[in-house]
């Protein structure tokens, strides 16, 4: 018996473009849907940049119904003030699926690159060229978009890996 096909948004966080790619999986074949970025104003104050990174995902999500969301893990930079910055944005990427009643997996950046390319220290071009090879009628026009496609593909991969993860912990004695 054949599962029904699983709607898979990626999501490549960042304050002034959040990458977005949606997928569909059914088993391993692997669908392309669609792909964008959102673009917070940028000579907004933080707030409003930050609400209107919430409302774009929001209508990204009404707009695709996907059934789950994966969020990639942002590197520390050496700038305090710019990884602050970009947290605060991962925290609102994260949340606005959550609050939309989907599942949220979080992907290291090494993880994605060596799931989609083979290696974890890839290229931006080597992972559009590989979510070309991947997702054939894929219409990427970023790399923001690109990321947040390889974070799907990537969750794709490794989702039943991950839900096996969260019931073992959960069930683990606080």
């Amino acid at each position: 018996m054949a599962t029904p096909p699983i709607r898979i948004l990626g999501l490549d966080p960042g304050l002034r473009r959040t990458g977005w790619g949606i997928i569909e999986a059914s088993g391993t074949r692997l669908s392309y849907v669609a792909c964008g970025a959102v673009l917070p104003p940028e000579d907004a104050p933080l707030a409003a940049r930050l609400a209107a990174l919430h409302d774009g995902l929001a209508a990204v999500i009404r707009a695709h119904a996907p059934d789950e969301a994966a969020v990639e893990e942002t590197f520390v930079n050496m700038n305090p003030a710019s990884t602050l910055k970009l947290g605060q944005a991962r925290g609102v990427v994260m949340l606005t699926p959550a609050l939309a009643g989907l599942p949220v997996a979080e992907y290291a950046a090494l993880l994605v690159k060596k799931t989609v390319v083979g290696a974890g220290r890839a290229e931006k071009g080597q992972i559009r060229m590989m979510i070309k090879v991947l997702l054939p009628r894929s219409d990427v026009e970023s790399d923001d978009a690109a990321d947040a496609l390889a974070v799907a593909i990537t969750h794709a991969q490794h989702r039943g890996a991950a839900a096996l993860r969260a019931a073992v912990l959960g069930a683990t004695p606080a």
